[in-house]
């Protein structure tokens, strides 16, 4: 009977829609790997033995390399929503630049790192790599930063909206309800936006973050990443 109200639980059948996504493994995966670079980085600062680091280390280059294997292709995914957001001559222009420059700059990132797939699984070494490697994360940056410009601009639009609202009319509870839900989910991007760009601003070395920082970033955009997708499968 307990097993039976375990396998059959609402939550469990949750989890196996969650599973079966791209998105949701990717988003697991992402959390343990970045939360690796984070607490590898603290041991080491702490002066661990590296019997204790090396498990972690492990965890951050594995558990990355499978991401990037899964990611292989999904360029093409980005490529076709950038000239769909092209399109779409309804959508605000300031929205639809933004979408087309952030698809493009997903694009161009998740090309550049496919050039990179062979030499790091070790099929084919490659001197190009680290080349491939530093435009993937420009391309990645500027994708990052239109949707940091997006999400600030919604956020701009959605308090005009919300000072034209009358709350004394139910329609007006209705739409101030909306405008509620769509400012969340537009900090959260944001958040998930800034936590980030940490990433590729690292990987260029034009800022100075430290694996501790970029590692904790990642984890919270990743959790904020599982969160979504969670919500998105229920």
């Amino acid at each position: 009977m307990v097993a039976d109200a375990l396998i059959y639980h609402p939550g469990v059948s949750h989890y196996l829609k969650f599973v079966a996504t791209t998105v949701g493994r990717d988003k697991l995966l992402r959390t343990l790997q970045y939360f690796a670079r984070f607490y590898s980085w603290y041991l080491l600062r702490t002066n661990r033995p590296q019997t204790s680091i090396a498990p972690w280390d492990a965890v951050k280059k594995q558990f990355g390399l499978v991401r990037k294997v899964l990611r292989a292709g999904k360029n093409v995914e980005h490529f076709r929503a950038a000239a769909v957001a092209a399109d779409n001559k309804t959508m605000d222009p300031v929205l639809r630049y933004t979408a087309v420059g952030r698809q493009l700059g997903y694009a161009g990132y998740l090309t550049m790192d496919l050039a990179t797939l062979l030499d790091a699984t070790g099929i084919r070494k490659s001197e190009s790599a680290k080349r491939f490697q530093r435009e993937a994360f420009r391309f990645w940056a500027m994708g990052i930063s239109c949707s940091v410009v997006a999400q600030l601009y919604t956020l701009y639009q959605l308090r005009k909206r919300e000072a034209r609202v009358d709350r004394k009319e139910g329609e007006g509870v209705l739409e101030s309800k909306r405008i509620a839900m769509e400012r969340t989910a537009s900090r959260l991007q944001l958040t998930s936006d800034l936590c980030d760009i940490t990433v590729p601003l690292s990987g260029l070395n034009w800022v100075g973050f430290d694996d501790g920082f970029v590692g904790l970033t990642g984890t919270l955009s990743s959790l904020i990443g599982v969160y979504l997708q969670w919500k998105k499968t229920a």
